[in-house]
């Protein structure tokens, strides 16, 4: 499994960024990816999920209408799309890789990570 992010940077309050996570070393469209991001101090926060076939999607609620998570399978690539950003949107973002076709929200259970992408919204 190979998770590599791109994207992030800093921005300031209000704006917007797009992660992207390339995908390889196993068959993308059989599993459900999220989004995770730690904060400083903090732990892992389930932030995104997204379904094998993209059909289902979940947000934390703090996120909804903000963000929005996609995926292209026939690029393996999954993507994170950020707007309205606030400071407390402040972290490092994970990409995660499910053990199955269904989205899972707790950090043990995934089986692949990404290499993590600061975010930082600050004036």
């Amino acid at each position: 499994v190979r998770l590599v992010q791109s994207g992030g940077g800093l921005v300031q309050p209000g704006g917007s960024l797009r992660l992207s996570c390339a995908a390889s070393g196993f068959t993308f469209d059989d599993y459900a990816m999220s989004w995770v991001r730690q904060a400083p101090g903090k732990g892992h926060e389930w932030v995104s999920g997204i379904s094998w076939n993209g059909d289902n999607t979940d947000y934390k609620e703090s996120i909804k209408g903000r963000f929005t998570i996609s995926r292209d399978n026939a690029k393996n690539t999954l993507y994170l799309q950020m707007h309205s950003l606030k400071s407390e949107d402040t972290a490092v973002y994970y990409c995660a890789k499910a053990p199955g076709f269904e989205i899972v929200r707790t950090a043990y259970e995934y089986d692949g990570w990404g290499q993590g992408t600061q975010v930082t919204v600050s004036s």
